[in-house]
């Protein structure tokens, strides 16, 4: 298993050793101690999603208060999407930008994003199905959401006709939501993730 930072702090690819042979594969997903070894500190799951969406659905770009934030360890298990990394932090070095990762059913590719980053996907084939691990469980009040076409953002999305949901198509661009205080802070975040380092705060509540 490679695990190898990304261009925005706190976003990790994971490319896992797949083994094959003529009854078939066999490969390790996710590797806890290996991921924590990487991010910095153990890793604590409360909810497994699974995500199917046709081909040139987007979804995103969502993200979570911090604290508590809400980290994700996604992987594409059928299929083939363009996940995209976006970082919402206000304050942070690398503010507005956003990195794309192709996750596919080929390479099994994994993406880790810390807590306060934003994050979407793009399906480019039918019935592209995602796996993804949240270290906290959805919570309605704290759930947050920016335009994946903001103009701000510029995301090159894979499609020529993006299909939304009526949540997407409904939430603010980056501007609006930094006017409205609903971005998350790059301090704070760091703040959250140093608690967690030491051991200083329960991963799925903040305590």
């Amino acid at each position: 298993m490679k695990i190898r930072p990304l261009s925005i702090e706190g976003a990790w690819e994971i490319t896992p050793q797949q083994y094959g042979d003529p009854r078939g594969m066999f490969l390790e997903w996710y590797r806890g101690d290996r991921l924590a070894a990487a991010v910095g500190h153990p890793l604590r799951f409360a909810q497994g999603n699974l995500s199917v969406s046709a081909r040139g659905v987007v979804r995103g770009i969502h993200f979570a208060d911090v604290p508590v934030g809400q980290a994700k360890y996604v992987t594409c298990v059928r299929g083939r999407i363009l996940d995209i990394v976006v970082d919402v932090r206000v304050g942070s070095p690398t503010y507005r930008q956003w990195e794309a990762i192709p996750l596919d059913d080929v390479d099994r590719r994994a993406v880790y994003l810390a807590e306060g980053l934003g994050h979407g996907f793009c399906a480019l084939t039918e019935d592209a199905t995602l796996s993804y691990l949240c270290s906290t469980t959805y919570d309605p009040g704290t759930d947050r959401a920016v335009h994946p076409l903001d103009p701000e953002l510029a995301i090159e999305w894979p499609t020529a006709a993006p299909l939304l949901s009526a949540r997407d198509t409904a939430a603010p661009t980056l501007a609006q939501a930094r006017r409205s205080g609903l971005l998350p802070d790059h301090q704070k975040c760091q703040s959250y993730a140093a608690s967690l380092n030491s051991g200083g705060a329960d991963h799925r509540d903040g305590r």
